[in-house]
């Protein structure tokens, strides 16, 4: 892009440093482009070391780093600091709790962003729809109603399916290595479609720059769509073990969810398991029309698994 462009990111967790990192590299190149993060006051006069560390990598990028606090602050305050910005990227996550997507959504309205990236990089909300196990996922759909409900701000929403780091969670207990078990949601042809942090950080910036423009759409992306079958047989390979393969169907986790009904991980694997709206094709997704390469879960698993299991590359 030619014209000048101030993009502002809300948050610098595991996507959002991702796409500061992306976008400060595309900026380098671009005249008339600046990026800006919006990060807690308390986070900018941290003395935690890791966060030190992030400071110190977003200053030396060049990125400015803006004080805040999503969910302290009013909407008429937040839409204040959106004010100048061209476009707006959240990369927040559900810590701020109910309530506060919706919140920033409003106030990017209020402040007449021209463009509005909200945080939705996951599941396809829409095919999912109301009332599902995650009652997150409801406000997801409200921010969606609300930014379709206009015309002055564009809006684009990334699909990613699921962080591939996520699927190997042990709290997630899909792959329990310690124990050598797969559990497949719901069923074992059950599919999900899995892609790295940084490749969302990548592949969000492209989408950001893309010409000619993309505007008022959801964009699919995928690193890897697979069946848990295929994830049990990978690891197998991968490892040079036969995992033991247990499923976990749908009754079950409903169960085991109304005995502990506010587990987010509990929520989670219902939905996963129900298999709606959490897999779609590669093909037909953002990276597979223009031929970008991204990080598979095979090659995922080699990258972080085998140094972890104590499995030798060669």
């Amino acid at each position: 892009m030619s014209h000048t462009q101030s993009i502002l990111v809300l948050g610098a967790g595991e996507l959002g440093m991702a796409v500061l990192r992306s976008l400060a590299s595309r900026a380098a190149s671009s005249p008339g482009v600046s990026v800006a993060v919006l990060l807690r006051p308390s986070t900018l006069q941290s003395s935690d070391t890791a966060k030190q560390k992030d400071l110190v990598e977003l200053r030396s990028l060049s990125i400015e780093l803006v004080p805040g606090d999503l969910a302290g602050q009013s909407e008429t305050s937040l839409a204040a600091l959106f004010r100048r910005f061209d476009t707006v990227i959240s990369c927040t996550g559900f810590v701020g709790g109910k309530g506060v997507q919706l919140k920033i959504a409003r106030a990017v309205l209020e402040a007449g962003v021209g463009r509005y990236f909200p945080w939705q990089f996951g599941v396809d909300y829409d095919v999912i729809g109301r009332g599902s196990a995650q009652d997150l996922f409801d406000e997801q759909l409200d921010v969606r109603d609300l930014l379709r409900a206009q015309d002055r701000t564009e809006w684009v929403i990334v699909s990613t399916g699921m962080f591939t780091s996520f699927l190997f969670e042990p709290s997630f207990g899909v792959v329990d290595l310690e124990r050598n078990t797969v559990h497949a949601l719901g069923n074992w042809d059950n599919a999900v479609t899995l892609t790295t942090a940084d490749d969302i950080g990548r592949l969000t910036v492209e989408i950001v720059f893309a010409e000619p423009r993309i505007a008022d759409e959801v964009v699919f992306v995928a690193g890897d769509t697979v069946t848990y079958r295929q994830l049990a047989d990978t690891i197998d390979a991968v490892l040079g073990r036969q995992v033991r393969r247990v499923e976990w169907g749908v009754p079950r986790l409903q169960d085991e969810l109304a005995g502990e009904p506010d587990s987010a991980v509990g929520k989670y694997r219902v939905v996963f398991a129900q298999g709606a709206g959490v897999s779609w094709d590669k093909e037909r997704t953002f990276n597979g029309q223009h031929g970008m390469a991204v990080c598979s879960m095979e090659q995922w698993m080699r990258e972080n698994l085998l140094a972890r299991e104590g499995v030798s590359l060669l």
